[in-house]
């Protein structure tokens, strides 16, 4: 008689890390996507002032592009869990100090220095969990699977980010005009509280700690500027540079014909395109190269915005932005993919913290840049910019080409 060995189950990320480690991942990230529109639209109706709004808006985008790429150091270096704990409690703090400070006698510049500890304490959920994952792929999976694996771990964690900015400044309008204008700004508190505390507690995060007692393995610091992972950066950056010139030139466009308010609605039919289509990446054969995927989808990015400009109606723009969505959320995955590949050793935090900070200065640039040309010279010309902001993210594309030659090197955490 014959005894057949069952055979081994086949490994899967979710296995690895548990199912509820998805969910709390993603409504983690929420506070990120409510807060700055949360505290535009806070100091705006207690101060009355779009340009003191638009500021301190700024301030906290600023905070978060100067303090994001060291919270990853932090991280790489002494552990997600404690930098995590300790980011999510100031921020809380600070959020619920924000709302009060807005309608107490304070000095504008209170304001302007909360927004801009707010930013620079902000929990970095999305690039942590990059890290985090990419980490899990690189000792749990065969070598000749990982770079499937990461692939579809970069095209889930891209779409996690469009649905949460795509509803988390719906979340924001609902709150501030069906309770108060201070709603959005404390419930992103609450939500900072209790589940980056649940992202943080989350068994995978002990997984990438370093061992007990024991200095983390970590490559040298120069490694961060090597031009291979720089070129992911700058991408990053220009993808940034669009997502602010778009919803600031979008928003002048709706001003223009009355509906100001309308601008996220018609904003969020690019950023369904792009989560679906950034789902889609895992589909992509590997002989559709990382290299060939980053210049393709940056090429129709450009060719969305280049009718911008032609277009005269609200139907006419939703129809760039769908073109355009389908070119977002592909390249964004890409450029996350590359990064993990070239992320040198011990240093994934920082590198994916690298990108979303560079995602939060250029988004924080071209919003004030484009804002300025808009009221100088009106929302057609505004819609100008996002074609600029387009022909960075192919440029860096380009110059990619000859920098992926060598087949990357699997993530190794």
């Amino acid at each position: 008689m014959h005894t057949t060995l069952a055979a081994p189950r086949r490994t899967s990320l979710v296995r690895e890390t548990g199912f509820g480690y998805f969910p709390v991942a993603l409504i983690a990230r929420l506070p990120f996507a409510m807060m700055v529109v949360g505290i535009l639209t806070l100091v705006v109706s207690a101060r009355d002032s779009l340009a003191l709004g638009g500021l301190t808006s700024a301030m906290t985008g600023l905070g978060t592009a100067i303090f994001g790429p060291l919270l990853g150091a932090a991280a790489d270096r002494f552990g997600q869990r404690r930098v995590l704990l300790i980011a999510g409690l100031a921020n809380s703090l600070l959020l619920v100090a924000i709302a009060w400070l807005a309608f107490a006698t304070v000095p504008d510049a209170a304001l302007l220095v909360v927004a801009f500890l707010i930013g620079a304490s902000m929990p970095q959920v999305a690039p942590l969990s990059r890290s985090r994952l990419v980490g899990i792929v690189g000792r749990a999976f065969p070598t000749e699977r990982r770079d499937a694996v990461v692939g579809g771990t970069m095209a889930y964690e891209s779409a996690a980010d469009e649905i949460v900015f795509v509803f988390g400044p719906v979340i924001v309008g609902l709150l501030a005009t069906t309770m108060s204008p201070a709603a959005p700004v404390i419930g992103a508190a609450v939500l900072a509280l209790v589940f980056v505390t649940a992202f943080a507690l989350h068994p995978t995060a002990a997984a990438a700690a370093p061992a007990h007692g024991a200095a983390p393995k970590q490559a040298p610091a120069r490694e961060l500027v090597r031009p291979a992972l720089l070129t992911t950066v700058i991408g990053a950056l220009g993808m940034g540079l669009f997502f602010g010139a778009m919803l600031t030139s979008l928003t002048a466009f709706m001003a223009e014909r009355g509906v100001p308010e309308q601008a996220g609605l018609v904003y969020g039919a690019m950023g369904i395109g792009s989560a679906a289509l950034a789902l889609g990446v895992a589909l992509f054969p590997a002989r559709f190269t990382l290299r060939a995927r980053w210049v393709v989808f940056a090429a129709i990015l450009v060719a969305g915005t280049l009718a911008l400009p032609l277009a005269g109606s609200v139907g006419a723009i939703t129809v760039c932005l769908l073109v355009i969505g389908v070119g977002i959320g592909p390249t964004l995955v890409t450029q996350y993919s590359l990064a993990a590949a070239r992320s040198p050793l011990g240093r994934s935090a920082t590198v994916m913290t690298m990108l979303g900070s560079a995602v939060v200065v250029g988004q924080s640039a071209a919003s004030a840049l484009t804002g300025f040309l808009a009221e100088s010279a009106g929302a057609q010309a505004a819609l100008i910019a996002p074609i600029a902001a387009a022909a960075v993210v192919l440029g860096a594309g380009i110059a990619n080409v000859p920098l992926s030659r060598v087949r990357p090197r699997a993530p190794r955490g």
